[in-house]
């Protein structure tokens, strides 16, 4: 009633003033681009891999545009618009692996269960280069971030990256019990080197995590 009315919905600059004067000295906020922290950052350095698809994901491909251009042509108004967008995460799907569209369709939010946890890397040009990548990291002792927009794929790169390099693959999505997230962000933070690689979803991992260990950072 004091605050949120206020400076969510009128944008009351006296209301939001006066709660950051109540609360300043219990908080502490560091950004990016604060001095003191930029100096004590290394550069960051981004590269782009560019993936060729199998043949697999070439078939599937483009057996999911034909069938996206035959319903478009049926359809008209926001039944048209939902095949287009239903489409092009169908496309993103079979570029991840080609397991993620096995089955009917599904969104980030489908439970993996049903996801083969045996899905092989030979299949997507995407997971080949993820694995050679994560070999150089693994092998300098050094460890990584993989973040992956659909949940499901990311059961399988956990999976897959266990079996590579016969060490623990972690995995955070937005059914992981908080108990069991704090665990997890802590075994990674350890020295140990037995779980070097996170694998997160991008609901799940984009907010109020700190994991400072790692030295590289994948966009699955």
């Amino acid at each position: 009633r004091q605050f949120g009315v206020p400076i969510e919905r009128h944008r009351d600059r006296r209301s939001a003033a006066r709660l950051r004067r109540l609360v300043q000295p219990f908080i502490l906020r560091r950004l990016k681009t604060d001095p003191e922290v930029i100096s004590d950052l290394p550069e960051k350095l981004e590269t782009r891999e560019f993936c060729r698809l199998t043949s697999e994901q070439i078939e599937l491909y483009e057996s999911c545009v034909k069938m996206m251009l035959g319903e478009v042509d049926r359809t008209d108004g926001i039944r048209r618009r939902g095949v287009v967008l239903t489409a092009l995460v169908r496309l993103k799907q079979i570029c991840d692996h080609p397991a993620l569209v096995g089955n009917a369709f599904s969104g980030d939010d489908a439970e993996p269960d049903d996801v083969p946890t045996d899905a092989e890397a030979h299949r997507s040009g995407k997971c080949i280069r993820l694995l050679e990548l994560l070999e150089e990291v693994i092998a300098s002792g050094e460890r990584a971030l993989v973040f992956t927009q659909f949940r499901r794929m990311g059961v399988i790169l956990a999976s897959m990256i266990s079996r590579a390099f016969d060490r623990d693959a972690l995995l955070l999505h937005g059914g992981t019990p908080q108990g069991q997230r704090q665990a997890m962000i802590d075994r990674f933070q350890a020295a140990d080197g037995t779980a070097p690689v996170f694998v997160l979803s991008l609901k799940a991992g984009g907010v109020g995590l700190n994991l400072t260990a790692a030295t590289h950072v994948f966009h699955f």
